[in-house]
C-alpha cells in the first residue's frame, strides 16, 4: 500500500466520520410545528376526558344505568 492510498483512506474515513456526527445530531431534532400540533391534540383529548368524566359521574346517568339493569 502506497502513501497515496493511505491518504485516500484517511480522507474518506474522516468524511464518513463527520457525516456520521451530523447524522447523529440531526436524528434527535424535532420539528417545532409537530410538537405544537401534538400538544394541541393532547389538550383537546384532555378536555374530552373531562367532559366524559362529568357525564359518567352525573347522578342522572347513574340512575338511568341502575334502571336499565333492572
Amino acid at each position: 500500500m502506497g502513501p497515496f492510498e493511505i491518504a485516500a483512506i484517511a480522507i474518506i474515513g474522516g468524511l464518513v466520520y463527520s457525516a456520521y456526527e451530523v447524522h447523529s445530531k440531526n436524528k434527535h431534532r424535532t420539528n417545532k410545528a409537530d410538537v405544537d400540533a401534538l400538544k394541541a391534540e393532547i389538550q383537546q383529548l384532555k378536555e374530552r376526558v373531562v367532559t366524559l368524566e362529568s357525564i359518567v359521574t352525573d347522578k342522572s346517568y347513574q340512575l338511568k344505568d341502575q334502571i336499565n339493569r333492572l
